[in-house]
């Protein structure tokens, strides 16, 4: 239970900062704990509801780019305006439903059962890491967050290169390869992603703990599903790669 202000989180969504930015100066309509896990829950129900629709109607496939930018601006809006997350974070939550619903729909025609098994792992791992934060097995401290931070900010780099690059029918191998490189990899950043959850444990609570406002418990279940949608993408990624292997 971190007491510093002037922490760093791997997630930009989460920063100290913003919590200390916005302090509630009553103690009525203060963040709690209860209620951003309410809402995150309300939130994931509405990926996973989305995501079914999507998968099961061809007509929503034309509309996963428009979603994923949509979802790309609402998140820009949730960052600077963060007491619109009552209205930002469930409409990010459908459009980012939509996306993966279709993307998922993809991998799975490709390897038939990956989706099932990406999921088990996503939410076992969102299960197992909450497990030993809250029992103090995992903490966040200020090495930790540093570290992280830096991994994050250097596999953000490095996809944001490999993204340009795509422009010029190129890419970055170890993105892309099966390869047992490739593999290791995709692993690293499986476990980087999984790790950036114990950050947004830990600067959720420190916002309850400072008296932030009540909408921020918006804003904090828009870190973790940021989060989760990352760590769930990467297992994606990690598993189509060993399916290839086999």
């Amino acid at each position: 239970m971190s007491k510093h202000l002037a922490l760093r989180s791997g997630n930009p969504a989460l920063q100290s900062s913003t919590f200390r930015n916005h302090l509630s100066k009553s103690q009525i309509g203060r963040m709690t704990l209860s209620g951003t896990v309410n809402k995150t829950a309300f939130s994931l129900v509405l990926v996973i509801i989305s995501a079914g629709y999507s998968w099961g109607n061809p007509a929503m496939h034309g509309l996963s780019i428009p979603a994923a930018i949509i979802g790309f601006v609402l998140a820009l809006v949730t960052v600077f305006k963060p007491k619109l997350g009552y209205v930002t974070v469930p409409v990010y939550a459908i459009a980012q439903g939509v996306f993966l619903g279709v993307i998922s729909m993809v991998f799975n025609q490709q390897y038939p059962g990956i989706v099932v098994q990406a999921v088990f792992l996503t939410f076992g791992t969102l299960g197992s890491l909450l497990l030993a934060y809250m029992s103090g097995l995992i903490r966040a401290t200020e090495n930790f967050k540093l570290g992280l931070f830096a991994a994050t900010g250097g596999i953000f780099f490095l996809y944001l290169i490999n993204f340009v690059m795509g422009f010029f029918g190129s890419n970055i191998g170890i993105i892309t390869s099966s390869n047992t490189t490739g593999i290791l990899f995709s692993g690293f950043v499986v476990v980087i992603a999984a790790l950036n959850l114990v950050l947004d444990f830990d600067f959720i609570e420190e916002g309850a703990e400072m008296g932030a406002p009540k909408y921020m418990e918006w804003y904090g279940a828009f870190g973790l599903l940021v989060t989760l949608i990352w760590l769930y993408l990467e297992i994606l990624r990690l598993l189509a790669k060993l399916y290839d292997r086999r």
